[in-house]
C-alpha cells in the first residue's frame, strides 16, 4: 500500500512549533496518534513525490510520517501535485452539493457558465444595491 493516501489516512504538521495530527488513520488510534506526535517516529519532510512511493504497512503503526509546516501548505503541496496527473477531465467542487463533479462534456460546461452566469447577476444585484 502507498502512503499517497496521506490525506485521508493522516499525517503530521508542524503548527505554530508543535506537532499536530490530521486524517482518520492517526485519529482513529491512540497508539497511531501517540506515535505519530512523538520523537521515537521517523519524521521526514512532507514532500508529495516521496509520500506516493513510499510503502507503508497497513496492519501496524506507521514507521515514518511526513510533516508539512501547515496542512494548507499540504493542501497546496497536494493540490499543485495532483495538477501533474494527466486525465481526459476536469473536476469541480461544488459548495451547494457538497460535492465533486466531473466536467467532462461539453453540456457540463454550459451548465457551468450558466451557473456561474446566474451567481454573477445576483453579486451585480448586491453591489448595485450597496449605497457609497
Amino acid at each position: 500500500l502507498s502512503s499517497g493516501i496521506n490525506a485521508e489516512y493522516g499525517g503530521v504538521c508542524n503548527e505554530n512549533e508543535d506537532l499536530k495530527a490530521y486524517g482518520a488513520g492517526c485519529l482513529s488510534s491512540i497508539e497511531e496518534l501517540e506515535n505519530c506526535i512523538s520523537s521515537k517516529s521517523k519524521k521526514l519532510p512532507f514532500e508529495v513525490d516521496n509520500i506516493v512511493t513510499t510503502p507503508y504497512p497497513i496492519t501496524t503503526i506507521q514507521p515514518v510520517y511526513f510533516v508539512a509546516p501547515s496542512f494548507n501548505e499540504a493542501k497546496r503541496k497536494v493540490m499543485e501535485w495532483s495538477q501533474q496527473i494527466p486525465r481526459p477531465f476536469t473536476a469541480h467542487y461544488n459548495p451547494y452539493t457538497q460535492s465533486v463533479e466531473l466536467i467532462n462534456k461539453r453540456s457540463n460546461c454550459i451548465k457551468m457558465i450558466r451557473d456561474l452566469a446566474n451567481e454573477m447577476k445576483t453579486l451585480e444585484d448586491a453591489v448595485m444595491k450597496l449605497v457609497d
